[in-house]
């Protein structure tokens, strides 16, 4: 077969290749543009919105776009990469400016037309290559879908590889720049998609911590509500029940006979205020109720976790005896030589129970205010609550001791401090009931607090959970409020189904922006990786099957046919050959090539040149190379 007819044929087969190529990557592009949206909101924006956006920008736009447009702008008009030259130079770069400014001013609405732009201007000048790292990084910041860019760098990636394969340029000569399109083009995209998720999480932490605490003030205010209509119920329980009394013994001294008439009358009167103030009360403690009636036995109940159901006048000893007697492992520790400063000889009491509903403890004394007394049997009850509900078949302990206090009342009589303790071991089974939020101890820290105490709660040292409150023994003003972080301290603390959406949700973000620092860093690399592999690999057969051995190489002659000569050269050129062919001129009409002389890997050291000419071998040159050596003709 003539050469001829087999170039015709491979020039055939060649094109046929290209058109298909050509129309498979038209009809991806197309289907592409056609399916893929191509703006940052979910929705095209109108027309309207599009005008009143590039009409109104604000001052810091116009600063942050002028700064944009001066990147490529400076490098184009100095001209030091591939300047524009010719007849038409001027209009090339005063157009291709126009069209970067443009680019520039809709990339907040289209970011994608302002990549294509800046990969077009290269076309005109290979100065706006300054301008393709601005582009993408904007596109990766202001798109959220991703698909777009990705098929918008392998249509680049692809149509220049096509391009250059149709020109016959060699690989060496173009291969390498598609790592620039890595470092300028993919890189900054990762980036931008990254620092747009980092802000979405910034923004959505602040969004939720904000709703946290918000909801924690609103939920404390309510729970303090709550358990302040408890503490006027209860306070019912025991005023309304003395004022009743007052009432009765007032009219029992009106009927009396030995008593003067202007004495019946003022115990009337005492009778028939006792009997109104009795149903004022009343009155005030239904509005309390109604208000937080909700909440009136939440989680301050039996063992069970029902409505509360208390006996009037239960002592602590009588709420430990009973909740015992629902199978709760529970002793209520002995008081101590040191817990009853005063030396009441009933101030201690024994191991177990302490006498069951005839034990006392310190804070059952008759200079203990009624309001300690109530507070020290609910933290009590809450403790015992909390611990059948958290850690079933923990035992608990219960001690109620009171110490000497600095502080002097108007006797100049310590007051003293009543500490309440409640603990359980850690949990040998999981827990019965679900978590209420923190509710309770956010009541009870609240009714502790009325009665100028103080309540702590969380884990103690073995593991388990501790309830501890101390309290004067006679209360003169509530104190200083806890904030909600610490009224839901323990192993409630951070929980409440408000916030369950808003921790998925945050925890979604954190794994996105993970994910994406991870692809900024591991895609450029990768992409980078399986280029240099693929460039080593190319170089590494190149150099294996363009080496011309130095005995075939000396067993040629000038004038040999070229066909013979043929036989014994490799199937490729050698790489790398560059220099040699710019410093040494070819003869003229001669066709050249280059071998090497050995497979060093590391470099050319001789050169073989071998030029043909109407059919036959005219001339053979030998030439060294290398670092340090000066090309020319090696006569040795």
């Amino acid at each position: 077969m003539s050469e001829s007819g087999a170039g015709a044929r491979a020039g055939v087969v060649g094109g046929a290749v290209w058109r298909l190529l050509a129309r498979l990557v038209a009809r991806s592009l197309a289907r592409l543009l056609a399916r893929t949206p191509w703006e940052v909101p979910s929705r095209v924006p109108s027309p309207g919105e599009v005008r009143a956006r590039l009409r109104r920008p604000t001052r810091a736009a116009l600063v942050r776009d002028a700064v944009l447009f001066a990147v490529p702008a400076l490098p184009v008009a100095g001209g030091p990469l591939l300047p524009v030259t010719g007849e038409w130079a001027w209009w090339a770069q005063v157009g291709g400016l126009a069209v970067w400014a443009a680019a520039v001013a809709v990339s907040r609405v289209w970011p994608l037309a302002a990549v294509w732009a800046t990969l077009g201007l290269l076309l005109v000048s290979g100065n706006y290559v300054f301008g393709v790292p601005v582009a993408s990084y904007l596109a990766g910041r202001r798109m959220r879908q991703a698909r777009p860019v990705l098929w918008t760098f392998t249509a680049v990636f692809v149509g220049w590889t096509l391009f250059q394969l149709v020109r016959g340029v060699q690989v060496t000569s173009w291969f390498p720049l598609t790592i620039w399109l890595v470092l300028l083009g993919v890189l900054p995209w990762l980036v931008g998609r990254y620092w747009q998720q980092y802000q979405e999480l910034l923004r959505a932490g602040w969004e939720r911590a904000d709703r946290l605490e918000r909801e924690q003030r609103i939920i404390a205010d309510r729970e303090r509500l709550r358990e302040r209509a408890r503490i006027a119920q209860d306070m019912h329980d025991s005023l309304g029940h003395e004022l009743a009394l007052i009432a009765v013994r007032a009219g029992a001294l009106q009927v009396s006979a030995g008593l003067a008439e202007r004495h019946r009358v003022a115990a009337a009167e005492l009778r028939a205020g006792a009997a109104e103030a009795t149903e004022h009360l009343r009155e005030i403690i239904g509005v309390l109720r109604e208000d937080g009636g909700g909440a009136a036995g939440e989680g301050a109940g039996e063992v069970g976790g029902g409505p509360r159901i208390r006996p009037a006048r239960e002592s602590i000893p009588d709420l430990v005896e009973r909740a015992r007697a629902s199978g709760v492992p529970i002793r209520l520790a002995p008081t101590g030589a040191g817990g009853d400063p005063d030396g009441d000889p009933d101030g201690g009491v024994g191991g177990g129970v302490g006498g069951g509903v005839g034990g006392v403890t310190p804070v059952d004394a008759e200079e203990v205010a009624g309001l300690v007394r109530l507070a020290a049997h609910r933290v009590v009850q809450e403790g015992i609550t909390n611990a059948a509900k958290h850690a079933p078949g923990a035992a608990v302990t219960v001690s109620v001791t009171r110490r000497a206090d600095t502080d002097t009342g108007a006797d100049g009589h310590g007051r003293g401090v009543i500490c309440v303790r409640v603990v359980n071991e850690p949990p040998a089974q999981p827990p019965l009931l679900p978590s209420g939020g923190g509710r309770g101890l956010t009541g009870l820290a609240e009714r502790v607090r009325v009665a100028g105490g103080t309540l702590r709660a969380g884990t103690s040292g073995d593991g388990g959970f501790e309830v501890v409150a101390e309290m004067p023994v006679a209360p003169t003003a509530p104190a200083a409020p806890q904030g909600p972080a610490a009224d839901a301290s323990g192993p409630v603390e951070g929980r409440g189904e408000w916030a369950s959406e808003s921790a998925r949700h945050l925890a979604r973000e954190r794994r996105q922006v993970r994910r994406g620092l991870v692809t900024a860093i591991a895609v450029p690399a990768g992409l980078i990786l399986v280029l240099s592999t693929v460039m080593v690999g190319y170089y590494v057969r190149s150099t294996f099957t363009s080496e011309l051995k130095p005995a075939d190489y000396d067993a040629l002659r000038v004038g040999d046919p070229q066909a013979r000569v043929e036989r014994v050269l490799p199937e490729r050129e050698a790489m790398g050959v560059g220099e040699v062919r710019a410093r040494v001129p070819e003869p003229a009409g001669a066709d050249c090539r280059y071998y090497r002389s050995n497979t060093n890997l590391l470099g050319l050291a001789r050169v073989y040149r071998l030029c043909f000419a109407d059919g036959r071998l005219i001339g053979k040159n030998t030439y060294r190379t290398g670092q340090g050596a000066t090309i020319g003709e090696d006569k040795g």
